[in-house]
């Protein structure tokens, strides 16, 4: 009895830290990071939709174009490092819990949608916990020094990580670098309805035939999950852009949760009574088209990497028939 009991344990812990999980991981984080650098500037027009809500609603290039104009030549990478860093930081988590949870819970059987839903779920509220901080650093950094039509917001100087990191805590508390963290749990269904897409759409493709997708096909079943996934969500990361970078009122004198649950609540009002229910979108486009790309090139990246490594490993039959 104790044997099994003890055998189970050691099989649980080599699915759970194993080289093929660390390969998804390294995968992950390298194709996301160079995904993200190739379609950066998008990412800085959709952030300044989102938060500066003076700022009029217009095509991505016309915003970029004013940014270029107002702030210069390399404006639209502004904030580049730290966006990086957390990136790489929470797609080497994500990646590495969404494949390590599911060689455990499987146990080789093959995946259905529900199942890569759940786990999807689990392996996003692990990866909030662990890298909001990091987040809400990068959204101030890339944000300063921006010129805001919104005279109401406040100008920040932070040096670098560190010193966002140090100011943050010394002037607003040690929790306010998890600023965010409720609606970004609420968005774990993001990402998680973006790998149950996009597994789904591979199962279907290989119809059950182990074998190595092509380049086109990654990319436009990538480019479908995420769209898919960001329209779903996107008034949330809306507000969600809005707590992580920290300028406004919070309630004070109720519990955590409540005031998280009142100030989403407040946001998402105060932004349809502005802007009419289409202001909850405000931003989508350039959202769209920067996220849609930056995944489908992810993804391709992804199973390239990992497609040649587990090749070189000499694992590629045996990770088709598991995906």
């Amino acid at each position: 009895m104790h044997f099994n009991r003890l055998q189970h344990t050691i099989t649980m812990s080599n699915s759970v830290f194993s080289y093929e999980n660390l390969v998804h991981a390294v995968s992950g984080a390298v194709g996301s990071v160079t995904a993200m650098t190739v379609f950066f500037p998008l990412d800085t027009a959709r952030l300044r939709l989102q938060v500066d809500d003076n700022r009029k609603a217009k095509s991505t290039p016309a915003i970029l174009a004013d940014i270029i104009r107002e702030e210069g030549l390399l404006a639209p990478y502004r904030g580049w490092f730290p966006v990086i860093c957390s990136l790489c930081c929470s797609n080497f988590v994500y990646f590495y819990c969404f494949h390590s949870l599911k060689a455990s819970w499987l146990k080789g059987r093959p995946s259905a949608p529900s199942n890569d839903l759940m786990i999807g779920i689990a392996a996003g509220v692990v990866n909030v916990l662990v890298t909001t901080p990091l987040w809400v650093v990068n959204t101030r950094l890339k944000l300063q020094g921006s010129k805001f039509r919104n005279a109401d917001i406040r100008p920040t100087n932070y040096s670098g990580i560190l010193d966002a990191f140090a100011q943050i805590i010394r002037d607003e508390g040690g929790g306010a670098l998890w600023n965010g963290t409720f609606p970004s749990l609420l968005l774990v269904m993001n990402p998680a309805i973006q790998f149950m897409i996009y597994e789904g759409l591979k199962r279907q493709l290989r119809r059950g035939v182990p074998r190595e997708l092509s380049s086109v096909e990654v990319f436009l079943i990538g480019a479908v999950a995420k769209a898919a996934a960001t329209i779903v969500t996107y008034p949330l990361q809306t507000i969600q852009s809005i707590l992580r970078f920290g300028q406004f009122n919070e309630s004070t004198g109720e519990s955590k949760l409540l005031a998280s649950l009142r100030t989403i609540k407040c946001l998402l009002i105060n932004r349809v009574r502005k802007f009419g229910m289409v202001g909850l979108f405000k931003g989508l486009e350039a959202k769209l088209l920067q996220t849609v790309l930056t995944a489908a090139l992810m993804f391709l990246l992804y199973e390239k990497i990992a497609s040649r490594t587990f090749k070189m490993m000499g694992l590629s039959r045996n990770h088709y028939k598991k995906h």
